[in-house]
């Protein structure tokens, strides 16, 4: 315990490490408050828009107080779904920045109203929400290597490196001992401010202990190599050279040439040409005569065959079987573009086991229900709950039955999902690996230090 405390005083009896400590435990918690006031607002969107779908319904309502016709009826009628964050999403917001997390559908085409509305934010695509991810990934590196630089040099050009190894203690093992320090000063400080955020979004205790162990495992690999190239520095200046190199490499470099090689590898059309393709398949129908539209629907959706023929009149079954026509001509597009962008998060996530940075963000993203699966698979929830809102108004309208309030009361709902994260496996061992190899190399080139 003497020892223990000797080290800890030695450690915050410098200033760069004393002020970096503070300095990162202040960004840290300024972080967790981004990410909870984040959180936050998307949960006031989400109060809103709900109340304008409730006041938007009412007055459909109002106009079907006596009855109607169907086709109008979903027409008129928005339906809202929506994706409330999970609670570890302001520890990693993702993709919640990028992708709409609520949208309001309609019986017309699926696919323009899925991808009608896809706006990227360029600026906050490039650098990321300052979240906790982003300090971890992207701030705390630095902070290791302000602790670590010098962890050899340091005692060489102050003389006392001869001395170090003239102590009892082998010289490896006080090394050891001075890097677990630093490392458990480091961790506390990201990891305190993390669990308080946890606590206050309600995250679950072992999803809480999950992100903090994430996080000792990238310190891990972090120290390592710090560990690893202070030792086999001669000047503190030159080890602080050599790891910001590093970690810019690492980091920036490496992460920015891998997805540049994955977009030419795996190209993937913008979701918004799907919904132009759609819409002009469905402008193109209404040039053409309306049994060539019938026949195509007809074709997918045999079991409307023998419903009442058309009549030169506007007719709802015509409308809705043309936007259903649009929506089957770009099905193998809309395949085509979401296997593509699998494919790429496939690919980035096997990029992992070489970018500890890459590996972290998996783990964290996936925990978090922030990544692309997390909204692909809101988006499939969304086709499913359209083909339920189908098969409700259909035989309505292919049927010419009569619609009126009881049948409007019934309309389906959308089933809002608890969003649950689950753990990238994969990554998390690559990231595992990655920090057991670079702690490993660190632990051996310690053992070499000369005076």
């Amino acid at each position: 315990m003497k020892t223990f405390k000797l080290e800890l005083r030695l450690a915050l009896h410098s200033r760069l490490a004393s002020g970096a400590l503070v300095l990162l435990l202040v960004l840290a918690a300024l972080a967790v408050w981004s990410g909870l006031h984040a959180v936050g607002q998307q949960r006031e969107a989400l109060v809103r828009i709900a109340a304008v779908q409730r006041a938007d319904v009412a007055a459909v309502a109002h106009k079907y107080r006596d009855g109607g016709e169907a086709g109008y009826a979903a027409y008129s009628t928005p339906h809202l779904t929506d994706r409330p964050p999970a609670p570890l999403a302001f520890a990693a917001f993702g993709q919640r920045d990028l992708q709409p997390f609520a949208l309001r559908v309609r019986l017309l085409g699926l696919q323009a109203q899925l991808y009608e509305s896809e706006s990227i934010n360029p600026e906050l695509a490039a650098a990321g929400r300052f979240d906790f991810a982003f300090v971890l990934v992207y701030l705390a590196p630095l902070f290791v290597i302000a602790l670590m630089h010098d962890l050899v040099a340091g005692e060489r050009e102050a003389g006392r490196l001869r001395l170090v190894h003239a102590l009892p203690v082998p010289g490896a093992r006080l090394w050891r001992r001075r890097i677990a320090l630093r490392f458990g000063l480091v961790l506390a400080v990201l990891v305190l401010p993390l669990l308080c955020g946890a606590a206050s979004a309600g995250v679950a205790p072992g999803d809480a202990l999950l992100v903090a162990g994430v996080t000792a495992l990238y310190l891990a690999f972090w120290f390592g190599v710090a560990a690893a190239v202070a030792a086999g520095m001669r000047t503190s200046a030159g080890g602080a050279a050599v790891l910001l190199a590093v970690f810019v490499v690492l980091t920036l470099v490496l992460p920015t040439l891998v997805n540049g090689a994955i977009g030419r590898a795996v190209p993937v059309s913008k979701g918004a040409e799907l919904a132009l393709a759609q819409r002009q398949a469905v402008h193109t129908a209404w040039d053409r005569p309306k049994e060539e539209t019938m026949t195509k629907f007809f074709r997918t959706h045999p079991e409307w065959r023998g419903t009442p023929p058309l009549t030169a009149q506007f007719q709802w079954k015509w409308y809705y079987a043309m936007h259903q026509a649009g929506d089957d001509a770009v099905a193998g597009q809309v395949d085509d573009y979401r296997t593509a962008l699998t494919a790429r998060e496939d690919w980035t996530g096997h990029s992992g086991w070489l970018l500890p940075s890459v590996a972290v963000q998996a783990v964290l993203h996936r925990l978090a229900d922030t990544d692309l699966r997390a909204h692909m698979g809101y988006l499939e929830r969304i086709g499913a709950f359209h083909r339920q809102l189908r098969a409700y108004f259909y035989p309505y309208i292919f049927n010419e039955r009569p619609f009126g309030p009881a049948e409007f009361a019934g309309l389906p709902r959308w089933e809002r999902a608890a969003g649950v994260g689950t753990v990238a496996l994969d990554a998390l061992v690559a990231l595992a690996l990655l920090a057991a190899l670079a702690a490993g190399a660190g632990a051996a080139a310690l053992r070499r230090v000369r005076p």
